[in-house]
């Protein structure tokens, strides 16, 4: 008999949690859900920019490949500074996505098709243009308190008022001119200059967004996604960070990052969410030192669900796999939470490019991926194949899984954007050292045929925002829909075989096997994938899904992964 283990255990559901799935967990607990990045996704008005209008039309698509609910990327007001992570209101829809009352519609219409409807909340920082920063800016004393404004340091105040980088390069502190024309205070912002830093210890901050939870709450959203969940409470004084100032990465004890008083705000959060006849959920964008922590922002009063980045930075190796669902699932179990799998997202590089290069011993760091972009070809071959793969991998765990829109059609990074025509404000806060994230941004194929690839109506008057490549022909939605071995296929497949049985938080079993191979079973079916380079033994069983052809029995080839039930 093999050598097996169980990891994990079966996770109570939390008292108000009363909306189960077919699972008979709360829906959230064990869901596919399909990250819409709303200006790429489809484009229902010719502007060259995806909208409500193109979303609403594929909804029978969403229905068709099998996720159980959406999460939508901010479309709310804004001048674009982070592509919308900067709002000027919080409260209304931006015009070139469309209206409120085509969300309203939009959201009719997913409940019609089983959908269930996240939003993005962006709590850190709001635009510069939002009126409450407009009047700080003019003068009110009262707007001012709501932001961190603090003066320079020096003899004439001339320097930042702490190291504090940021995440888009150079100082997180920008001065502002005093009406009388001279040079006043600094504000903080850890993002773009146009996206300035709430102050969370104000009362009237607090009071604001929770308004605004209900007022999406009220209109049948299901829950929000939380952008920069560990980044609202800052340690008093903002003290220098010292050593502790490395970038993007998230380091323990860095004082703009991960302070204990954040979880008071989600607490006043989850008894708004719990308020409702149908609980409402959030899901915590988190990046912080390690799974002991995140698990914080899981505790059975604070928030339902956060990202497990540690996979998505995991190499395609089967030992740095394990040992990260080890310690995923170890961290969830420990606050009574339920994991949540994601391999890419519009933030980092697509998974099958990362895939697609040399794998690193430790940890992928987004930032050396799109270094690699110039200097280390791409097998995209290759990473279509482990892509393929570590999409069984995750959709076989238990817990909750994102899907990121275009990985179910195999999408690579698109690399080769010229710099003249990039819009991340990555690429020019650090003089073009890094490219960006506009390569996992660009807007999804859907037909064959150029210009648009179906992105935009035939008699579209603009462009798509971001150029997309001739490869896109071949990866087009209506290209893979009937070919049974198409990425697309698979994932319909995968998804259904899930729903059908492998969704839920049964616990799984480590099945023993060699270095590069991983194996474990659930609901009696075993996933096995190799991440090694020659063919691997696996049980001569029925196949009941596999990533890439498995034509020999017992012998699984590799980067390949397989669902079976064993003989």
């Amino acid at each position: 008999m093999p050598e097996s283990v169980t990891v994990g255990s079966e996770i109570p559901a939390t008292a108000s949690s009363t909306v189960t799935s077919k699972t008979g967990e709360p829906w959230w607990r064990t869901a596919v859900v399909y990250q819409v990045y709303i200006r790429s996704f489809a484009d229902g008005d010719g502007d060259g920019v995806g909208d409500i209008r193109g979303l609403r039309d594929r909804v029978p698509y969403l229905k068709a490949l099998g996720v159980d609910a959406l999460w939508i990327n901010p479309w709310y007001p804004s001048p674009m500074a982070d592509a919308g992570y900067d709002v000027a209101d919080y409260r209304v829809i931006d015009p070139v996505f469309g209206t409120l009352a085509d969300a309203e519609a939009l959201l009719r219409e997913a409940i019609a098709a089983d959908l269930r409807v996240i939003l993005d909340i962006v709590p850190n920082h709001t635009s510069s243009e939002h009126r409450w920063f407009q009047a700080a800016l003019a003068g009110d004393e009262q707007a001012r308190r709501r932001y961190l404004f603090r003066p320079g340091r020096g003899p004439r105040g001339d320097q930042p008022p702490n190291d504090w980088r940021s995440q888009f390069g150079g100082s997180a502190w920008t001065r502002v001119v005093d009406g009388d024309g001279r040079a006043g205070d600094w504000y903080l912002h850890l993002f773009a200059a146009g996206q300035p830093d709430l102050d969370w210890t104000n009362p009237e901050v607090r009071d604001e967004f929770e308004d605004v939870l209900r007022f999406w709450f009220d209109r049948g959203v299901d829950g929000f996604r939380i952008d920069v969940a560990h980044g609202l409470a800052k340690h008093p004084g903002l003290p220098d960070a010292g050593d502790l100032e490395q970038g993007s990465t998230p380091v323990a004890g860095h004082p703009a990052w991960d302070q204990d008083t954040v979880h008071e705000i989600y607490r006043d959060w989850r008894r708004i969410a719990d308020s409702y006849a149908e609980p409402r959920v959030f899901v915590a964008e988190a990046w912080v030192a390690d799974n002991e922590r995140l698990s914080h922002y899981l505790r059975p009063d604070e928030l339902h669900t956060a990202f497990q980045f540690d996979l998505l930075q995991a190499p395609f190796r089967a030992a740095a796999m394990r040992g990260t669902i080890d310690d995923a699932l170890a961290a969830a179990a420990s606050v009574a939470a339920s994991p949540t799998w994601v391999l890419s997202n519009h933030d980092v590089v697509r998974h099958v490019t990362r895939y697609a290069r040399a794998q690193p011993g430790g940890k992928v760091d987004m930032v050396i991926e799109r270094a690699r972009f110039g200097a280390e070809p791409a097998d995209v071959a290759l990473g279509m194949r482990r892509a393929r793969a570590a999409a069984l991998l995750t959709l076989a765990l238990p817990g909750s899984a994102y899907i990121y829109q275009g990985d179910e059609l195999g999408l690579p990074e698109v690399e080769d954007i010229p710099a003249r025509l990039r819009q991340d404000p990555m690429f020019a806060g650090t003089g073009g050292a890094d490219p960006g994230r506009d390569g996992s941004r660009v807007p999804l194929p859907w037909t064959p045929e150029p210009p648009s690839y179906g992105f935009s109506p035939d008699d579209a008057h603009a462009a798509p925002w971001l150029p997309q490549p001739q490869l896109w022909s071949a990866l087009a939605a209506s290209a893979q829909a009937d070919d049974a071995a198409s990425s697309l296929s698979l994932y319909r497949e995968a998804l259904s075989i899930r729903r059908a049985g492998l969704a839920g938080l049964e616990p799984l079993e480590w099945i023993a096997t060699p270095r590069d191979v991983l194996a474990f079973r659930r609901c009696g079916v075993e996933c096995w994938i190799n991440t090694g380079a020659a063919d691997a033994a696996m049980p001569d069983g029925t196949v009941l899904l596999a990533s890439g052809p498995c034509s020999e029995p017992g012998k699984l080839p590799a980067d390949t992964a397989a669902w079976i039930t064993a003989r």
